[in-house]
This record gives C-alpha cells, sequence and structure tokens, in this order.
C-alpha cells in the first residue's frame, strides 16, 4: 500500500492597512473565503485542468481570524501550483490582501508546532496592540483557535 504524500503549508494573510474601514464592511477571515479565493486563484492562473488536478487534496485545515494565519494542505505533485496560486491573490471580497509563507511541511506535526508557536506570538502582539479594548469574548476565542490547532490531523 502506497501512502498519499501531502504538503502542509502555513500561511500569514495581510490585510491591506490602507482600506476605508468606514465604507466597507470588515474582512471576516474564514476557511470558506480562503478556500473560494485560493479555488477562484487556481482557475484563473491554471485553468480548470490546473483546478481539478490540485483539488485532489486540498483542504484549508484551519483559519484563525484573529491572527490571520492559516494551514493549507496540497499533494506532494500539485503543492507548488497550489502556492504559486496563492501568491497570485490579491484580494479576498473587496479586501486587498497578501499572504506570506511561513512554514512548508511535509507533515501535520510540524505544520502544527510552526502555527502554535506563531500564533501565540501573534496574539502576544495582539494583546499589546489592543491594551484594555482586549476583550473576554476575544480571549476565549483565541484559545479556542489554539486547541483546534492542537487537534488537528490528516
Amino acid at each position: 500500500m502506497v501512502a498519499f504524500k501531502n504538503r502542509y503549508m502555513v500561511m500569514e494573510i495581510f490585510l491591506d492597512p490602507n482600506r476605508d474601514l468606514a465604507a466597507e464592511d470588515p474582512i471576516i477571515v474564514t476557511q470558506f473565503n480562503v478556500s473560494k479565493a485560493i479555488k477562484d486563484s487556481l482557475l484563473e492562473n491554471f485553468g480548470e485542468c490546473g483546478l481539478a488536478s490540485s483539488l485532489g487534496s486540498f483542504q484549508v485545515k484551519y483559519v484563525n481570524p484573529i491572527t490571520k494565519l492559516c494551514i493549507i494542505r496540497a499533494s506532494r505533485e500539485e503543492y507548488q501550483k497550489v502556492w504559486s496560486a496563492i501568491t497570485m491573490i490579491r484580494s479576498i471580497g473587496n479586501c486587498p490582501v497578501l499572504f506570506n509563507l511561513l512554514d512548508l511541511s511535509g507533515n501535520i506535526k510540524a505544520c502544527k508546532n510552526a502555527a502554535l508557536q506563531c500564533d501565540e506570538l501573534k496574539f502576544e502582539q495582539y494583546k499589546l496592540v489592543m491594551g484594555d479594548r482586549l476583550t473576554g469574548d476575544v480571549s476565549q476565542h483565541m484559545q479556542n483557535c489554539l486547541e483546534k490547532i492542537k487537534t488537528l490531523e490528516h
């Protein structure tokens, strides 16, 4: 029996800091939004055949809307195509975004460790920026996100 080989990418999403917050609804980064943006980019840049070949094991495994961190799974044969499609994404919804690859791994365990470490550091930074405006709901949501990373499986 041959094991199915995957690659896991830990990506950071940067929202445009110059967007007009009063005119638009704030974008909430979700698994659906990220997955749709990647699939649209695959279709636009590689066509229907490129999209179909990439969808075999493609999955957005985790998205943290607070720290804007996500974990994406792709097959070993197609991860470069998925990665290049991600770098060509310029917006999610109407909000301009950029993606930054933080870690690329062949197994979920190493990816979980990198994502957990990065998420904790980014949340510490977020707490410093928010100061007194940080609510208990946000802290609880962040703890739930950290627990979700710890329970990730193939």
